[in-house]
């Protein structure tokens, strides 16, 4: 089976290049989709030479937003040029190590399971970002597992993974970090076979570059309490 491998990129030309490098050593049928999200710091235009070079031995593919639309209006646009039978996210930053990757399709590749997600709540050695990003991420998971009827321990990771053609169904809207909301909750609803599987995580400081905040647990809630209110009456309509 073949994975698309979508990376969102907003201004990541520090650490990007060694990400696209460890990709190199995922042993899968794969392509990976760069999503260039409004970038300003010359990662378009190194992505453009290191494909035209072949610089990586891999299908490498590069969409470009001409402003910067979001965490999730990249995952959106990338999930829309997938061409994998399985779709995963990876972060251009460092915090995920994409050795991880074989690991998490394995199980929907094999047919034991839909969507697959890496916890690192399940990962003594994961580092957070902060007690208080900790304490945010699980609340988050607690209510989407409270009110979609599943249980969820790291609902805002970043690895997710799913039979492409489940993934399109869900016909996701949200442009910012409540995507990972979005995804949780729908894949909850839809009744999907899911798994959670432990994963390591390095966390990146402020000063790094690290993007999500307060703000975005405060809009992760909002969508939470809005997608069960909206898909429940769809179904019931």
């Amino acid at each position: 089976m073949k994975t698309t491998i979508v990376i969102p990129s907003y201004n990541e030309m520090r650490t990007l290049p060694s990400v696209l490098e460890a990709v190199c050593r995922v042993p899968l049928d794969k392509e990976v989709i760069v999503v260039d999200d409004g970038s300003a710091d010359g990662t378009r235009e190194w992505l453009e030479k290191a494909i035209a070079a072949r610089e990586f031995p891999y299908d490498l593919k590069l969409v470009k937003h001409e402003s910067n639309k979001g965490k999730g209006g990249a995952l959106i646009t990338g999930f829309g040029a997938a061409s994998g039978d399985i779709t995963i996210v990876q972060d251009a930053d460092l915090e995920y190590d994409p050795s991880q990757i074989p690991a998490l399709v394995k199980p929907i590749e094999e047919g034991r399971a839909d969507a697959v997600f890496g916890s690192r709540m399940l990962m003594d050695k994961a580092q957070t970002y902060s007690l208080l990003y900790l304490a945010g991420n699980k609340f988050l998971s607690f209510l989407i597992s409270l009110l979609f009827g599943v249980r969820m321990s790291d609902s805002y990771t970043c690895y997710k993974a799913f039979r492409t053609p489940l993934l399109r169904r869900m016909r996701l809207v949200s442009s910012g970090f409540e995507i990972e909301a979005e995804l949780a909750c729908k894949t909850a609803f839809m009744g999907l076979r899911f798994q959670e599987l432990p994963i390591g995580y390095v966390s990146r400081s402020r000063l790094e570059g690290k993007k999500i905040n307060y703000k975005d647990a405060v809009k992760g809630v909002l969508k939470i309490l809005e997608l069960r209110f909206t898909l429940r009456k769809a179904a019931l309509g």
